[in-house]
């Protein structure tokens, strides 16, 4: 059901970008992983230290299994730092935890795009599921169940998309704040700076991917362009 024009014009592009991507957040991690902060503080420690100096709390910094897996919860207000993240005190580990704690401060601060994201995620899931399905049967049987499925996979396309500010947003945060609250010195600011910029094209990368998707079966099926083919 895949066909020669799907992998050239959505797959390959996609995962070329998504790959990139990746390869230099691993390579921005991996290179900052080995450089220790002057302060020494840890990644749990930083994260710890910015939110306290933000003022929040209520919110738990724990450790979890997996590469790069950290993320912060706003369901449960629980920080979760990876294992080369959490009791690391290198530039690397300490921009991310406090990339992490920059979600919680959009949270305790009410961040708009951030609840928004939060409200599509059950959209998006659906979507994701369904709606790719939907499209690629639709290039055979209806114009209409490709539309539907459209219609389901969008909101994909705008979680992603809404993902983007969420993201640099909580990468400005860290940024700003690891200084000025003294986690680490002004001039390790450049290390933090490349393993969170790196970071944040990955999200650039999948939403790319979901708009060309869409775009694609848009075309093929002759509701955008007006040509089916």
């Amino acid at each position: 059901m895949i066909n020669l024009s799907y992998v050239l014009w959505v797959m390959l592009p996609g995962l070329l970008l998504s790959g990139w991507a990746s390869m230099k957040t691993k390579a921005a991690f991996n290179k900052y992983s080995k450089v220790r902060t002057m302060n020494g503080y840890t990644g749990a420690q930083a994260a710890q230290r910015l939110l306290h100096r933000a003022g929040i709390t209520d919110v738990k910094v724990e450790a979890t299994r997996g590469f790069l897996s950290d993320h912060y919860n706003p369901m449960t207000k629980t920080l979760a730092l990876s294992e080369s993240v959490y009791a690391s005190p290198s530039i690397a580990a300490v921009g991310v935890a406090c990339h992490e704690a920059g979600h919680a401060i959009q949270h305790a601060r009410s961040y708009k795009p951030l609840w928004l994201r939060s409200a599509l995620v059950p959209t998006a899931g659906i979507g994701s599921k369904l709606g790719i399905y939907a499209m690629m049967f639709g290039l055979f049987f209806s114009q209409w169940l490709v539309l539907a499925g459209a219609v389901l996979f969008s909101a994909v396309v705008l979680f992603q998309l809404v993902t983007l500010p969420v993201e640099f947003d909580a990468s400005r945060r860290a940024k700003v704040l690891a200084v000025e609250y003294g986690i680490v010195q002004p001039q390790e600011r450049i290390g933090i700076d490349k393993v969170l910029n790196a970071a944040a094209m990955t999200y650039v990368a999948a939403a790319i991917s979901s708009i060309l998707t869409l775009l694609y079966f848009l075309m093929r099926s002759g509701l955008l362009g007006g040509r089916r083919g």
